[in-house]
């Protein structure tokens, strides 16, 4: 699996880039091959406004197989909008496989 970190207005250190290749990496448990599994990973403060204080913003493109899932969250605290985008990502992974599993239990004609 290949996870490329974008940072937008806000400096990737290496903490939090860990913390991505913890979080979005564990998402390898839900593949049996992780050869063909590309993430590109972005995270952005999205405003320095006074009085809205720093929003983050983190988004994640999961591509496996020709397939595209997509999250994205928004919050006060970058560690909390990345593991939003995670559960999103695993929500999504999950039904892509249920739908799958039915799809394969259709009788044919």
């Amino acid at each position: 699996m290949k996870i490329d970190i974008f940072a937008k207005n806000l400096e990737l250190t290496d903490p939090i880039r860990v913390f991505i290749d913890d979080k979005i990496g564990g998402l390898t448990k839900h593949f049996k091959s992780t050869e063909s599994i590309k993430i590109k990973v972005e995270i952005a403060r999205t405003t320095k406004h006074h009085r809205s204080g720093d929003v983050y913003y983190a988004e994640a493109n999961l591509n496996i197989d020709g397939k595209l899932l997509r999250a994205n969250a928004t919050n006060a605290d970058v560690r909390t909008a990345i593991t939003e985008v995670k559960d999103s990502l695993q929500a999504e992974i999950k039904k892509m496989k249920e739908k799958r599993k039915d799809l394969a239990r259709q009788p044919k004609e």
